[in-house]
């Protein structure tokens, strides 16, 4: 379905994207109309192309929750990545990366969608695994970073807000959402709209914080009310006993439920709320000790009664397969 030429003639927008997006107002089709994207219904909404390419369908059907975020991650931006870069960050990350893919199947994941993707961080993770993908987030700036790192692929990039997916039914394969549910307040709506884009029989893969801990909970009330990278208004960590009911009833069903991330955790993947934690970056051979945590951590959380008091949890639910 995509290529990996770049855009030919005075097309913006791939046919392949086009066949993939609707209008997150009425559901309906879209077509290219100049600098815009039109829906097929006289006088319907209309959505602006950027410069680079990148459609735009956040700017007058944003929620209230999808402002915030969009105004909060507009102002962390050049931070977060700063974060993203440190070695200690890096391999901490690296062992969360290997517990996500050790649950995704291993072969191709075909048409892939990432929800609050941000730079497109499961995009980076997954490679030439994924036939074609379209990441959704609000933020411009992020937006704009991802496209420059994935320009040479067949990916493809829009705003919007995961409550109002401007995605085609039933289109993809895959979804993933790495760091984004938590910052999504009307999560019963995100689910449905996750459920709603799948395929019959489609995964949808998480790795978000987690609070099952009762401390971790505690310590959190006050750590985001403290960072000014944190937003305690919007950013609500994860419970199973919550997410569980909300996924059945949108008609997804948890298979996996796990978590990682303790101790170690805490020291090396928190460069945007531990100041001194940026320093670690000039510590000799930061990279083995990180690695050397990452594996404590492991091996606590394999102890009798720690299986959820991770501070992240990986999580996998399905959509049922069309009955024949």
């Amino acid at each position: 379905m995509p290529v990996n030429s770049p855009l030919v003639h005075s097309r913006r927008i791939d046919p392949w994207l086009l066949e993939l997006l609707r209008c997150p107002i009425t559901g309906g089709g879209l077509l290219e109309d100049g600098n815009a994207l039109s829906t097929t219904i006289a006088n319907g909404p209309r959505y602006e192309i950027t410069a680079t390419g990148l459609p735009l369908f956040a700017q007058s059907s944003l929620s209230e929750d999808g402002l915030k975020q969009q105004a909060h991650y507009d102002r962390i931006a050049k931070d977060y990545l700063a974060n993203l870069g440190y070695p200690h960050t890096q391999e901490y990350m690296a062992a969360l990366d290997r517990s996500l893919l050790s649950c995704v199947s291993p072969n191709s994941l075909g048409t892939t969608a990432e929800i609050c993707c941000g730079r497109g961080e499961a995009f980076h993770l997954l490679q030439d695994r994924i036939q074609c993908g379209v990441g959704v987030d609000v933020s411009v700036s992020m937006l704009e970073a991802a496209q420059t790192e994935h320009q040479r692929r067949p990916i493809r990039f829009v705003q919007g807000d995961a409550t109002m997916l401007p995605l085609r039914s039933a289109a993809f394969d895959n979804v993933f959402m790495l760091g984004g549910i938590h910052h999504v307040s009307d999560r019963p709506r995100l689910f449905f709209e996750i459920e709603r884009i799948l395929k019959p029989g489609g995964t949808f893969y998480f790795r978000e914080p987690v609070s099952d801990l009762a401390l971790w909970r505690w310590m959190r009330a006050v750590i985001y009310r403290l960072s000014a990278t944190l937003d305690h208004e919007t950013e609500r960590p994860l419970r199973h006993c919550e997410v569980a009911p909300l996924l059945e009833n949108s008609g997804l069903r948890l298979t996996q439920w796990a978590t990682h991330g303790f101790l170690g955790f805490c020291l090396f993947m928190n460069s945007d709320v531990l100041i001194f934690n940026r320093s670690f970056r000039f510590v000799p051979g930061i990279r083995r000790i990180t690695r050397f945590f990452a594996k404590l951590d492991n091996w606590a959380l394999g102890l009798p009664g720690m299986h959820n008091a991770g501070l992240q949890v990986i999580g996998k639910a399905e959509k049922p397969a069309a009955a024949r």
